[in-house]
C-alpha cells in the first residue's frame, strides 16, 4: 500500500478513505501492468475520490490538481475506460480540483481573477464532468414557481462513449454546484 500512497497527495498524517484507497491502487497497478498508460501516469495523482449514489449505479468522482489537467486530459477516454473496467458497475469521472475567491471588499484595490469566480468555476466543472464530449449550446429554462434548470446539449459524436452516463453527470453536477441540469444530445437537421 505505501507503494499506492504517492499516487494521491494528501498530508501523511491524513487518513484516506476507502474509496481513495481503492483508485490509488487502481492508479498505482495501471502505471506498472498497462503498456499504453505506463509512461503518461508515471507523474500523475489524485486529490481526493469520493463516492456518489445515481440510482442503481455508482459513480466515483476522482479529483486531480489543476496544474495536472493537460496530462490527465490527454488521456482521459482510456484512463476512464481502464478504471471503470477496475470498479465493474461504477461510472468515473475526473474532475480537475479549482477554487473559488470571494469577491473583494468594497474600497479594496485587488482584483480577483476571471477564472476563481463561482460562475467560471462551475462552467469549467462542467466542461470536466462531460469531457469526452463536448458542449455544443446551453438553455436555461425558469419555471414559474421560481426555479430554473439547465439544459445542456452535447456533440452527438461521442454519443456512444457518454450515453450511459448522462444521469451520472446530472447527479455529479447537482452534488458538487448544487445545481439542476438535464444533458441531451444535439439534433442536427438532415
Amino acid at each position: 500500500m505505501y507503494s499506492a500512497r504517492r499516487k494521491i497527495s494528501k498530508a501523511e498524517d491524513a487518513s484516506l478513505t476507502g474509496t481513495e484507497e481503492l483508485v490509488a491502487e487502481a492508479l498505482f497497478d495501471l502505471e506498472h501492468t498497462n503498456q499504453e498508460l505506463q509512461s503518461d501516469l508515471k507523474d500523475l495523482y489524485i486529490d481526493s475520490a469520493a463516492p456518489i449514489d445515481v440510482g442503481d449505479r455508482k459513480t466515483v468522482v476522482v479529483h486531480t490538481p489543476y496544474r495536472l489537467r493537460k496530462a490527465f486530459r490527454k488521456i482521459h477516454v482510456r484512463l476512464v475506460r481502464e478504471l471503470e473496467k477496475k470498479f465493474s458497475g461504477k461510472n468515473v469521472i475526473l474532475i480537475a480540483t479549482r477554487r473559488t475567491v470571494r469577491p473583494p471588499k468594497k474600497g479594496s484595490a485587488v482584483q480577483r481573477p476571471r477564472n476563481r469566480t463561482l460562475t467560471a468555476v462551475h462552467e469549467a466543472m462542467l466542461e470536466d464532468i462531460v469531457l469526452p464530449a463536448e458542449i455544443v449550446g446551453k438553455r436555461v429554462r425558469y419555471r414559474h414557481d421560481g426555479s430554473k434548470i439547465m439544459k445542456v446539449f452535447l456533440d452527438p459524436k461521442e454519443r456512444n462513449n457518454t450515453e450511459y452516463k448522462l444521469d451520472s453527470f446530472a447527479a455529479v453536477y447537482k452534488k458538487l454546484s448544487g445545481k439542476d441540469v438535464v444533458f441531451e444530445y444535439q439534433v442536427t437537421e438532415a
